[in-house]
């Protein structure tokens, strides 16, 4: 793209000498001069041409000068702009003026056209640069964005009406919370009901981080969705899922996840943990159980893996806790990690509490914990109580 010049000068003989002087940069399309006689022309000019580059102006002019011109051009605040200003070697108290006043550079009268050429060439040099920081400010700034609007619809795949199941609320009490780390996570949960009886429900954690985390994300929880419609068993749903993911993977990413059905009736709990994080199970007593589970491996990371389910019971009253590393990889600023034991200590107490009061708790003492420390890992929550009747 040529640069574009306005000169702006009273003498006629100006756009003579710059036109042939610079006759090889017009030709091949590198300069495109344009001509104004005073200040008044120049700003009409600029109004129906915002784009020019480089406006080259004289001081001394009748009907607006120079300076005033300069201070209009200010008003624009375009720094990709630049003035470069010409009088008589004598004036330097105006030259010295525009120069305070922000102009780029000047030229005296008469014409040196070869320390123009320089002074353009340098000022060329600095728009180049400028705009091509601008280029990258307004990709930077569509890329967060983007990434809110990402964040935004990824907080819509995840459910968060509460009581999720208005048919349900006497038996079940159930609530979650995601906190990604940034605009957007790689941890889900999610909860569905199965038939009359049975709710399944999931807590997971993407490997990597940003926007391919968010699209494994998307993909891993909408497969489980689909599978555990149809299959009977926790295990049976994760060896379909695990086989899928290995064929969707790319960059060889991975999911930790615990899917689990429980019986809303009974109480029974039929659960598989993929590499996730234990669960806990708050008891009536106040007592707090980390569940025992089979040793299996990640999501998505071995073909042909077989999974192993495991069985745990909840009773009236007691409530099944399920979270991601980031709650207990938090750490403080003496880098201690919040741990299983801390969340451990920090459940106890919450036993009698509702499904949401354990979350927002718990949520406090990890802010207690790690004070001014920022968050570097999403944190996730899921509850699920079974209520006394």
């Amino acid at each position: 793209m040529a640069i574009k010049i306005l000169s702006v000068d009273d003498e006629q003989d100006l756009e003579v000498l710059l036109t042939h002087y610079f006759r090889r940069k017009i030709r091949k399309g590198e300069y495109e001069f344009t001509f104004a006689h005073n200040g008044l022309e120049a700003l009409k000019l600029m109004v129906e041409n915002p784009d020019f580059d480089i406006i080259l102006s004289d001081i001394n002019m009748p009907e607006m000068d120079g300076l005033t011109l300069l201070s209009k051009i200010n008003e624009l605040r375009n720094p990709a702009q630049k003035c470069i200003m010409v009088s008589a070697y004598g004036d330097m108290k105006n030259i010295r003026t525009a120069m305070n006043r922000g102009a780029f550079d000047f030229a005296t009268k008469p014409i040196d056209l070869d320390d123009l050429s320089t002074t353009i060439e340098k000022a060329v040099e600095q728009i180049k640069y400028i705009k091509e920081t601008q280029k990258e400010h307004y990709q930077l700034q569509s890329l967060q964005t983007d990434l809110a609007t990402a964040g935004e619809i990824q907080k819509a795949i995840l459910p968060c009406k509460f009581p999720p199941f208005p048919e349900l609320e006497k038996r079940l009490d159930i609530y979650a919370s995601m906190t990604p780390a940034k605009d957007i996570g790689g941890d889900f949960y999610d909860f569905f009901r199965i038939n009359e009886d049975k709710i399944g429900f999931v807590m997971a954690d993407v490997s990597g981080k940003g926007i391919p985390a968010a699209l494994f994300m998307a993909v891993s929880n909408t497969l489980l969705r689909s599978v555990a419609m149809s299959a009977e068993t926790t295990n049976e749903c994760m060896n379909e899922v695990n086989r899928l993911l290995c064929k969707a993977s790319v960059n060889s990413m991975f999911v930790t996840m615990l899917y689990g059905i429980l019986n809303h009736k009974t109480g029974d709990i039929d659960f598989t943990n993929a590499g996730h994080n234990p669960s806990y199970i708050l008891r009536d007593n106040g007592t707090v159980e980390q569940v025992p589970q089979h040793t299996n491996f990640v999501a998505g990371g071995l073909e042909g893996f077989v999974y192993k389910n495991d069985s745990a019971h909840l009773n009236p009253g007691e409530a099944i806790v399920l979270y991601t590393d980031g709650i207990t990889e938090a750490f403080n600023t003496k880098n201690e990690a919040f741990g299983e034991e801390r969340l451990a200590d920090s459940l106890a107490e919450l036993y009698y509490e509702d499904s949401k009061t354990i979350i927002e708790e718990v949520h406090n003492d990890l802010g207690d914990f790690i004070g001014d420390t920022t968050q570097s890992d999403d944190m996730t929550m899921l509850v699920i109580k079974r209520k006394k009747n």
